[in-house]
């Protein structure tokens, strides 16, 4: 593919580090739109059986949008970066590929990765490469109401009654390090902050953290103390219910992958 004039104008080194961004954001959403699609018809009620089909939806639909731009960077299209990697070529999270798990997991999941991803688009809304900032901005309005979706049934769940508490603390304690994981560190990151593509995952992370964590403590939940980040996903270290899941998501267009749908 040809590089437009502004893409060429990249440094070499900007160019990749703004790709493994691209990369990494782009397979969270694939991977977390996936996971939330599995609770299609299998919700609690059916209010929040649509809404989590709706915002896997949106999730897979940011990672196409993330796919173009890297495409524009001159890799593969999109349905090929989805359908055509194997695992160990994903650059996702761990919070994201771990199994879809009970109710509480998954909306403790989704409300870290919410509040993760909206500190990530305020940073991105300024970001020096025009074409990305442009995207997030459009985006911005839709995680507005992921978070929202998330931040109610945190509170409504956090204190309902016992087994409710419970249940979502064990996850919280769980997810913590994983979603920590989120902002792992990576080759790229000076090469990110010097051009103004970003700032640090330090920086991110830390903002996160005050959006976070009020949050967990006015559900009547405790954030957990001296958590480790599990990192390894943004190398593509991943445990098996990745590989598990992509084998899955992939298993029609590997029968014939020159089919015109």
């Amino acid at each position: 593919m040809t590089l437009t004039a502004e893409h060429s104008a990249l440094a070499t080194a900007h160019r990749e580090a703004l790709a493994d961004l691209l990369l990494r954001m782009a397979d969270d959403e694939l991977v977390i739109g996936h996971r939330n699609s599995e609770w299609t018809g299998f919700g609690p009620i059916l209010e929040a059986d649509i809404a989590f089909s709706s915002m896997a939806q949106d999730e897979i639909g940011h990672a196409q949008a993330y796919y173009r731009l890297l495409q524009d960077l001159g890799h593969p299209d999109a349905d090929t970066m989805a359908f055509a990697r194997p695992s160990a070529k994903f650059r996702c999270s761990s919070l994201v590929c771990l199994p879809r798990g009970d109710w509480a997991f998954s909306v403790v999941r989704q409300f870290l990765y919410d509040a993760a991803e909206s500190v990530r688009l305020e940073a991105l809304a300024s970001s020096s490469y025009a074409p990305l900032a442009t995207l997030v901005r459009k985006l911005r309005g839709e995680e507005k109401y992921h978070l929202l979706h998330g931040r109610t049934w945190m509170m409504k769940l956090g204190s309902a009654n016992d087994e409710s508490h419970a249940r979502m603390q064990k996850a919280i304690d769980e997810l913590f390090p994983h979603a920590l994981g989120l902002f792992e560190p990576t080759q790229h990151e000076s090469a990110i902050a010097s051009y103004g593509i970003q700032p640090r995952e330090s920086v991110l992370l830390e903002e996160w953290r005050r959006s976070v964590e009020p949050v967990i403590r006015e559900a009547g939940l405790r954030v957990p103390a001296n958590a480790s980040p599990v990192h390894g996903g943004r190398t593509g270290k991943h445990a098996p219910a990745l590989a598990e899941m992509i084998d899955a998501m992939q298993k029609v267009y590997r029968i014939d992958p020159s089919a015109k749908w």
